[in-house]
């Protein structure tokens, strides 16, 4: 690294005011200045692309593991559930397949309406919610607030205006 303190620095800004004269200094300063920002910039983008390509390598490495294992989680189960599955046939199918099992209790056969299920239909609830509003006491809605009979909005209107002051 560079060793530069205020003496050296001091030391070069006088020589270039000898050299370059104060009419173009002010110019040279702020080229130099635009300069050296401008290589700063340039060195912040390139650190930022580099971290930026590490962080996706790293994130591809890491897709690339949970894929695997979600994979092996995936075959484990569908292999257990294969396994489960061929023990329940052959137990539903058992020796003989008369109706029976080996207790005497009768074996499950599949009906025809059995194999496709059913679609749900909707049904509506028939709730009164005139009713139900009905069921609330009186005292409770003058309470609350709740209005109790229907009111236009010149009655509501009429209802609420202040009274006529007499001059």
């Amino acid at each position: 690294m560079l060793d530069i303190g205020i003496s050296k620095l001091m030391l070069v800004a006088g020589i270039a005011l000898v050299v370059i004269g104060p009419e173009r200094l002010p110019k040279v300063a702020r080229m130099a200045g635009t300069l050296l920002g401008r290589a700063q910039r340039y060195v912040a983008d390139v650190k930022a692309e580099v971290n930026r390509s590490m962080e996706l390598d790293e994130l591809n490495k890491v897709r690339r593991e949970f894929e695997t294992a979600a994979r092996d989680v995936g075959q484990s189960v569908s292999s257990s559930l294969d396994s489960a599955t061929g023990q329940i046939n052959a137990a539903l199918s058992g020796p003989g397949s008369t109706g029976t099992d080996d207790d005497g209790a009768p074996t499950y056969e599949p009906y025809a309406w059995d194999s496709s299920p059913a679609v749900p239909t909707y049904v509506h609830p028939r709730k009164k919610w005139r009713v139900k509003r009905g069921a609330i006491p009186q005292w409770y809605k003058q309470r609350e607030g709740v209005r109790r009979h229907v009111q236009s909005g010149a009655a509501r209107v009429a209802r609420f205006r202040p009274p006529r002051r007499s001059v």
